[in-house]
């Protein structure tokens, strides 16, 4: 199923930034619940729950929350089709700001790994599939693969718009030509690194005005808080490119080929190729976390793909 642009989206920024502005998704989150995680800080959750036995757990992306449409959009489309669809908010991502030194980042699947065992535990489904998009499809494509204990409960994964290589994508999204949304991610996550400081001690404020670019703040926030000694540590030991041959369950991926955040590298169709479990599909317009379009059943196209997918559809060897 091959998609295409609305006329009026006519390059990757507008197909990028009009759903983010204009896309209104009549579908309203049920009342935000928080979970307790292993080292005594929080994360907040909503969940619609229709009494299926089988759930999806949706992820977001960089400064995302779950009240983002592309959340609610793929939310409401999963409920329409019968699953229970889970929405969550990464540590700092939600009204209040989270309790412990970290916040999130693009590896930080234990969080990732207490949002599947509460369901798993507490509300006991017998299938759970996970959608993520952006840093939250890195996220989710870097759990699948990691050596862990995973339970046989989580079925199938579908990933959009995966920044699959840190490194690469980072220059990338700081390229000249994507300044405005480097600079708007730049901005937020400073202004979130301020408010953290303000409620507790270990973070050192000199010299933030000065950092540009996204690198730099990971060099300067991100890694060190998080265990790494660096941001080219953080980036190599976090990007889901390295984990992607080790996903034992059916997972799609699907990046658009004039998504203006992704780097050549988080195209991995020759490294997929004849890839038993992950199917790896790049349709030549999309944007980031875009995929527009006009239906009678209001569905966005990535919307419908991943429902398609979630019905069996059986994996075919990813090509070139």
């Amino acid at each position: 199923m091959d998609y295409v642009p609305p006329r009026f989206l006519f390059n990757a920024h507008l197909e990028t930034i009009y759903p983010s502005l204009f896309r209104r998704v009549g579908f309203e989150h049920p009342k935000s619940q928080t979970i307790i995680t292993p080292d005594n800080d929080f994360l907040e959750f909503a969940i619609h729950q229709k009494k299926s036995d089988k759930l999806v757990i949706i992820s977001h992306g960089l400064e995302g929350n779950m009240d983002r449409p592309y959340i609610l959009g793929m939310a409401r489309a999963c409920v329409y089709a019968g699953y229970d669809a889970l929405t969550w908010n990464y540590r700092g991502c939600g009204l209040q700001m989270n309790r412990q030194l970290r916040f999130y980042h693009s590896g930080a699947t234990d969080d990732l790994d207490t949002i599947i065992n509460f369901a798993l535990e507490g509300l006991r489904y017998k299938e759970i599939n996970l959608i993520g998009f952006s840093l939250g499809g890195n996220i989710t494509l870097k759990y699948l693969g990691e050596e862990r204990d995973r339970s046989a409960v989580i079925k199938r994964a579908i990933t959009i718009s995966v920044p699959m290589d840190l490194k690469t994508s980072c220059e990338k999204i700081s390229a000249p030509s994507n300044r405005l949304y480097s600079n708007r991610f730049l901005k937020s996550l400073k202004n979130k690194i301020t408010a953290k400081s303000k409620l507790m001690t270990g973070i050192d404020l000199d010299g933030i005005d000065t950092i540009t670019t996204l690198k730099e703040f990971d060099d300067r926030y991100t890694a060190p808080l998080h265990g790494f000694p660096d941001a080219l540590d953080y980036y190599h030991q976090c990007s889901s490119i390295r984990f992607v041959n080790n996903i034992r369950i059916p997972s799609l991926i699907v990046n658009a080929k004039n998504d203006p955040f992704l780097s050549s590298e988080c195209y991995p169709a020759r490294q997929l190729e004849g890839h038993a479990f992950v199917r790896f599909e790049s349709p030549e317009h999309g944007g980031h976390v875009g995929f527009t379009q006009f239906t009678n059943n209001g569905l966005y196209w990535s919307e419908q793909r991943a429902l398609e997918f979630l019905a069996n559809e059986s994996i075919r060897p990813t090509k070139e």
